[in-house]
């Protein structure tokens, strides 16, 4: 990014954006981490992977959380997800504590986790059927959520002949069937091709617009954070700790032209100063494999 380009401050916010912040402080927090710290023990050495992590999700609130490489974002889905436990402190969902994973609490994986041997009606029944849901009620209900996510039609496909998109649908089709109260989405879109990944943020963004839901989403791409969320939780590295909170002042509803946009701009700027801080790079130790005379520096 041009460091010379004048943006505004990435705080300052319309008021329109701002009484969209005031509204969503007053809606019940769904989803609250007190203090959670992550520890892998081993016989050599304890490593703490996170450490104090605190924050609250409200009510249809879409929270990204981003950071460099092996700050703990993916540990800390999976805490909140119940697939590990904290090392210390603790997770309330509507002000009760929780442990382990549970319908409330939908989950959606970078990798396909469809069932193979399932078409895509019976993937997204799946959780439906496990509620021991009437296989009628479930069947219809399922309908409903596939519909939801624009894939009426392909019902009785199997995950082999569908596009990574629509695998990534069904998916999320299967996680908001059991009307979680928080989804959980671990870098979704990350193995989709660019073009794919645009068209995944605007159906993301429809569905959310058309679900009680609240949206917790883990990324690295800057871009992707700023245009999907209400606030990005920033974590360091090492262990990981919440560096900032960053309120996002692009108005809604989102369009792809606002990523030119000076606001837009000014939050990706700080999100990249704050996971890239300018720093003189170590060099490599390096041994010539090669005679050329012809240097590429």
């Amino acid at each position: 990014m041009n460091s010379d380009l004048q943006l505004p401050d990435y705080r300052e916010q319309s008021p329109e954006v701002a009484e969209r912040f005031n509204r969503i402080r007053k809606r019940p927090v769904v989803m609250e981490i007190e203090n959670v710290d992550k520890i892998f023990r081993s016989q050599k050495k304890d490593i703490q992977v996170l450490k104090q992590i605190n924050f609250r999700a409200h009510r249809r609130e879409f929270i990204s959380i981003i950071g460099p490489s092996g700050c703990g974002k993916s540990t800390l889905i999976r805490i909140l997800a119940g697939l590990e436990d904290p090392s210390g402190g603790r997770i309330l969902l509507d002000g009760a504590p929780i442990s382990g994973p549970g319908p409330e609490r939908g989950m959606v994986f970078q990798s396909y986790t469809l069932f193979p041997w399932l078409n895509v009606r019976r993937n997204v029944q799946f959780g439906l059927k496990m509620k021991n849901r009437a296989d009628v009620v479930s069947y219809g209900e399922a309908g409903e959520w596939i519909n939801l996510v624009g894939l009426s039609g392909f019902e009785n496909h199997y995950p082999h002949q569908l596009s990574g998109g629509m695998k990534q649908r069904v998916a999320i089709a299967r996680a908001l069937a059991n009307r979680p109260r928080v989804l959980l989405m671990d870098e979704p879109f990350g193995a989709l091709d660019a073009q794919t990944r645009a068209r995944m943020q605007s159906y993301l963004l429809q569905i959310w617009k058309n679900v009680d839901v609240t949206i917790l989403f883990i990324t690295h791409d800057l871009d992707e954070a700023v245009y999907l969320s209400d606030r990005i939780l920033v974590l360091s590295a090492n262990p990981g700790e919440v560096a900032e909170v960053i309120e996002v002042p692009v108005p809604r509803p989102r369009s792809t032209k606002q990523m030119l946009s000076g606001r837009f701009l000014a939050v990706k700027k700080r999100l990249e100063e704050l996971i890239h801080p300018e720093h003189e790079e170590a060099p490599l130790p390096m041994m010539k494999l090669t005679a050329v005379g012809d240097e590429v520096m």
